[in-house]
């Protein structure tokens, strides 16, 4: 059994604007900072052995921020929890692609669908979870894994049975979600803790 806690990056200038970010490569800014350090302070209570994430900047950075304040070892990269591609309405605002597409299940030309992102995150997380196994058998390992609202939705989406997050529910910046995982299962233990 591994612990995995999900953190969502910390803010960017295109969450400020309400754009689309998608795999567009875009870095932290100044409050996205704030919120790496305030999601490190959230964790400082617990036992974490090593941490992962996406290798876009914008985990990236959070990563670092949380790595370095619980002196945990520079992150790992996982490209497959990297955020949903979304093709043609990469830097769109929300608005603007709501009213084009009229939801987050439209097909969108070059977008990755939610089942895709759900299937790579997945086998990803199973990835890291055998890894942590492997290192600390038989013990269970508590890992962080920095990542993406929209990896994290797909995998409250699949570890909910579709219950959660509901309908138009943002996932703040920062936001923690906990997760149990045991070969083969994701169980969700908490989330949205900020």
């Amino acid at each position: 059994m591994t612990f995995l806690t999900l953190v969502r990056h910390g803010q960017t200038d295109w969450n400020l604007q309400r754009r689309i970010q998608g795999s567009t490569d875009i870095p932290l800014n100044d409050t996205g900072r704030g919120h790496a350090r305030d999601a490190a302070a959230l964790l400082a209570d617990g036992t974490h052995h090593a941490i992962y994430a996406s290798p876009l900047v914008r985990a990236r950075q959070t990563a670092e921020i949380i790595a370095e304040s619980l002196g945990l070892p520079s992150p790992g990269l996982s490209p497959d929890m990297r955020e949903r591609e979304f093709g043609e309405a990469e830097g769109m605002l929300v608005a603007d692609y709501l009213d084009q597409y009229g939801g987050w299940q439209a097909e969108v030309p070059g977008a990755e669908s939610l089942a895709v992102v759900r299937d790579r995150a997945l086998d990803a997380l199973d990835a890291i979870a055998r890894d942590a196994r492997e290192r600390s058998a038989p013990y269970a390992e508590s890992v962080i894994v920095v990542t993406h609202g929209g990896v994290i939705r797909s995998l409250l989406d699949h570890a909910s049975g579709g219950t959660l997050p509901g309908e138009g529910v943002m996932l703040p910046n920062g936001s923690v979600h906990r997760f149990e995982a045991a070969p083969g299962v994701l169980r969700l233990l908490e989330t949205a803790a900020v």
